[in-house]
């Protein structure tokens, strides 16, 4: 079997071009035309890459990298071996991630998956959409009446784009997504298999049955969100849902209807947010969070992965735990168990 690559290098920069991008700063008398053809991590680079270390974790790999430059934070700049240039930077990874960018520009947000250029005959587009210049639709994809898509937009196969949809310029719809009654911003990634707009799950329980509550309103993924893939991210069931720019949210999360999302959170894989909840700016929930419904966590607070919020989360605070509470409080009570269980006797003594 063959090994194909996937991603090919859009050029070959040189160490000129890494400094000139991103500020780092290269040891006096380091050869700046220097070429690079691709961004290794620290044990597979070779004499042709750039490596880069960010995580102390992984400095002791440092000493054995065989790459033509390395970036790395001040105090690892000694380290680097000999035939590698260090480029000193302050944070690293946003560094290497500028380089990679370049480099790989291909990477950056899902296009065509069969090589489609403009607008497949193999889609079904509505008469009544309205698609820009520009827009690429993959084949089986699907778009409704009176849908708007922006130049420069990529709608990849067996997507469906509902009627009255709003979709910016420059985004990208992966393979299956489904957008309906949404509202979408420039620059939006929706990875495959994400569902934006479905019904909110709201019913009036009651003994006799549970009676649907219509969800009329809609979805809004202001610019620079990205979704991940399968993720659920439901309509409002009289206001809207909304996603603030520059927010991040991973794979298989679930976001209920009248959520709120502030500017560039970040929204880590099974994520459940119940309905009506409201987060601030910057907020970070870690992997499997629950977050119960009409809550307010407030801007710059951090939930920790597995945790069960049943309260308001004041600004900039760091929550964790089932129940979830402050850091502080759940240390507290760690602290507290560990000396218990130190005065309660074995059932071996």
């Amino acid at each position: 079997m063959s090994s194909p690559v996937f991603f090919r290098p859009a050029l070959e920069p040189s160490l000129a071009d890494v400094v000139g991008w991103t500020g780092v700063i290269a040891p006096e008398g380091a050869d700046l035309a220097l070429r690079f053809g691709r961004v290794a991590p620290l044990d597979l680079a070779g004499p042709g890459d750039l490596t880069f270390l960010d995580n102390p974790r992984y400095a002791p790999a440092l000493a054995g990298t065989r790459a033509a430059a390395c970036i790395v934070p001040a105090r690892y700049a000694g380290a680097v071996p000999p035939g590698t240039v260090g480029l000193v930077a302050k944070e690293p990874y946003r560094a290497v991630a500028i380089v990679a960018a370049r480099l790989y520009p291909d990477a950056m947000r899902p296009g065509s998956l069969f090589g489609t250029v403009g607008v497949s005959p193999s889609s079904t587009v509505h008469p009544e959409a309205r698609l820009e210049p520009g827009v690429t639709v993959d084949p089986g994809a699907v778009i409704g009446p009176r849908a708007e898509i922006g130049a420069g937009t990529v709608v990849g196969p067996h997507a469906v784009i509902g009627p009255d949809v709003r979709i910016g310029r420059n985004c990208s719809v992966g393979a299956n997504a489904t957008v309906v009654h949404a509202l979408v911003g420039d620059r939006v990634i929706l990875h495959s298999g994400v569902r934006i707009g479905q019904d909110g799950f709201g019913f009036a329980m009651g003994p006799g049955g549970h009676l649907k509550v219509p969800q009329i309103g809609r979805v809004v993924l202001q610019d620079d969100v990205e979704v991940g893939a399968n993720t659920a991210i439901d309509r409002g069931s009289n206001r809207d849902t909304v996603v603030g720019e520059g927010t991040k949210i991973d794979n298989l999360v679930q976001i209920g209807h009248n959520v709120s999302i502030g500017r560039h959170c970040v929204i880590v894989s099974q994520t459940g947010i119940s309905g009506s909840t409201v987060l601030g700016d910057y907020v970070v929930t870690a992997g499997q969070a629950g977050l119960a419904g009409h809550l307010t966590i407030g801007t710059g607070a951090q939930i920790g992965a597995k945790s069960g919020v049943m309260n308001d989360i004041p600004a900039g605070e760091r929550w964790f735990g089932i129940p979830a509470q402050s850091a502080r409080e759940q240390f507290r009570l760690h602290a507290t168990l560990k000396r218990l269980a130190k005065r309660v006797p074995s059932a071996a003594d």
